[in-house]
């Protein structure tokens, strides 16, 4: 008896950024049950992804056979999921591929791309910043399931600390060691609590940095595993988000600062002014929407309206679609 195709599949290279936007994206658009492929990408496909070469099947470790019954729905985030899903697509499931893919949009039913990448076509969806799973809903469970940090000193202090770029080069860790001064020295003054958080592109010095600089600082501090396969399930950032009174964050994520920019507190940027390229771009857009503002020594309070893209993309893929 043939199979029954599944409704929907997520298809990522395994990398947080990307698993994080397929599964918002997803559930968004009414597929929490959706499968989660993991890709395990071969040489030497990898190298010419997303463009079809001779052999493209076995580009992927167990796909071939996968692929025998597809599902209705594709969703794939990143260059790797993007042969995934042009194959998917030539065996009749519907495809949805978020970042540009790098090759002609035709390839895909529905491409998502943030408005920074400058891309267009009669298919394109853009946004600003990323996808991501912050809204009311999320922030209200978050700070259920972290109400240990309820009585942490107000004001709650949350710090995102990314890492070295080429995006931020000028930003170095001496800049950077000198502006976590000027905020420890901040939350010292007022006797609020700093909630700080790293990620796995977190350098070492940078790490070092924030220790040295913040390490009497009442609050909390959580370290990214040093390898991509470290166990990161006890991260307390969605708490980190969930209790801050405001939110100071390094500019060189674009997850991070579309995340920060869903809440409805401050987010203050450090190293903005040295931010270049197309992330530049992202960066002027959350300022012309009165979103963020450059880090200084007040953190004064501004009024914000919470940046969240996810609903409205979905909600226009689906209607694409014609689901």
């Amino acid at each position: 008896m043939a199979q029954s195709p599944a409704a929907c599949w997520t298809l990522t290279d395994g990398r947080a950024g990307n698993v994080r936007q397929v599964r918002a994206l997803a559930i968004a658009m009414g597929f929490a049950d959706a499968r989660e492929v993991a890709l395990q990408p071969r040489a030497p496909w990898r190298w010419a992804a997303p463009r079809v070469v001779p052999g493209s099947a076995h580009a992927f470790a167990g796909f071939a056979e996968l692929i025998q019954t597809p599902p209705l729905l594709a969703i794939g985030c990143g260059r790797q999921a993007a042969l995934a899903t042009r194959q998917l697509r030539a065996r009749g499931a519907r495809v949805v591929q978020i970042l540009d893919p790098r090759a002609s949009t035709a390839s895909w039913d529905v491409v998502i791309a943030p408005e920074h990448d400058a891309l267009a076509g009669d298919n394109v969806i853009t946004l600003v910043g990323s996808l991501h799973p912050v809204d009311d809903a999320w922030l209200a469970q978050a700070r259920n399931d972290y109400s240990i940090l309820a009585p942490l000193a107000a004001p709650r202090t949350t710090l995102l600390l990314g890492g070295p770029s080429e995006h931020i080069g000028a930003y170095d860790t001496a800049a950077l060691a000198r502006d976590l001064q000027r905020l420890a020295s901040r939350v010292r003054a007022e006797g609020g609590s700093l909630l700080a958080t790293t990620s796995r592109r977190t350098s070492a010095d940078w790490a070092q940095a924030l220790r040295t600089q913040c390490g009497d600082v009442p609050g909390l501090r959580w370290f990214a595993p040093a390898t991509a396969s470290g166990d990161d399930s006890d991260n307390p950032y969605p708490g980190m988000l969930a209790w801050a009174d405001r939110i100071v964050c390094t500019g060189d994520s674009v997850n991070m600062l579309s995340e920060a920019c869903a809440t409805r507190v401050p987010v203050f940027v450090l190293g903005g002014d040295a931010v270049r390229g197309k992330l530049q771009r992202l960066h002027e857009a959350l300022h012309r929407l009165g979103r963020v503002r450059a880090f200084d020594d007040a953190l004064a309070s501004f009024e914000v309206e919470p940046l969240r893209e996810t609903a409205r993309v979905a909600a226009e893929a689906r209607a694409r679609l014609g689901l």
